[in-house]
C-alpha cells in the first residue's frame, strides 16, 4: 500500500463528506444502506474512476467499499461513520467480539467516559478496536495526548449487548457502559 498524495487526502476526506454525513454537499442522495451508484458518484465529485479506485484502494483505513449492484451497475459506501442524521442501516450482522476490544481518546474525554461510558455522539455506533496500535492511531487523530480503554466486549456480548464488525475491520457497539472500561494505557 502506498500512501497517499495530498490531493488523494483531500479527495478522501470529501468523499468521507459525502458518504458519512452530508450526500446534498455533492447532490447526492445515497440509498437507505449508503450506497450511490459509482456513475453518479463520479459526475457528482467531477473525478474519474481512476482517481476513485487509487483513494479507495490505498485508504490505510479502508473507509469506502464498492461493490456491483443489483443492477450490475457499480456502487459505492462508507464502511462506517455515517451520521445520525443521514440514517443509514449497514446491513451488518451481528458478531462475536472477542474478549477484549479497545478505544482511543483524548484524554480530556476520560473522565466523562469512566463516568457515562462510551456513547456513539452524532454517529450511529461506538467505534471500537481490535489492537492498542490501532486505538492510539484512531485517538491521534484529536489530540496527541490519548488514552486507550479496554472494552470487556465478550463480557458485554455475554450480557446481550450487539456488536458488529465493519467490512474494513472496525467492531461496533450501540454504547458501553462504564463499568466494562477500564484504562489500558495513557500516553503522555
Amino acid at each position: 500500500m502506498t500512501e497517499l498524495t495530498r490531493d488523494q487526502v483531500r479527495l478522501s476526506r470529501r468523499m468521507s463528506l459525502v458518504l458519512r454525513h452530508r450526500p446534498e454537499t455533492a447532490g447526492l442522495t445515497l440509498d437507505a444502506n449508503g450506497w450511490v451508484p459509482v456513475p453518479a458518484f463520479l459526475a457528482a465529485l467531477g473525478i474519474s474512476r481512476e482517481d476513485l479506485d487509487v483513494v479507495v484502494a490505498e485508504n490505510d483505513k479502508k473507509r469506502f467499499a464498492i461493490a456491483p449492484g443489483p443492477d450490475g451497475v457499480d456502487r459505492i459506501r462508507a464502511s462506517q461513520g455515517h451520521s445520525r442524521r443521514v440514517g443509514i442501516d449497514l446491513e451488518l450482522p451481528p458478531a462475536t467480539p472477542p474478549a477484549e476490544l479497545f478505544h482511543g481518546t483524548p484524554r480530556a474525554n476520560t473522565d466523562a467516559i469512566l463516568k457515562q461510558g462510551l456513547r456513539p455522539g452524532s454517529r450511529h455506533h461506538v467505534h471500537l478496536s481490535a489492537d492498542v496500535p490501532t486505538a492510539l492511531v484512531v485517538g491521534r487523530r484529536r489530540s496527541p495526548d490519548v488514552v486507550v480503554f479496554s472494552v470487556a466486549a465478550g463480557l458485554m456480548a455475554d450480557e446481550g449487548h450487539v456488536f458488529h464488525r465493519s467490512d474494513n475491520g472496525v467492531w461496533l457497539t450501540a454504547f458501553v457502559p462504564s463499568p466494562h472500561l477500564s484504562i489500558k494505557r495513557t500516553n503522555p
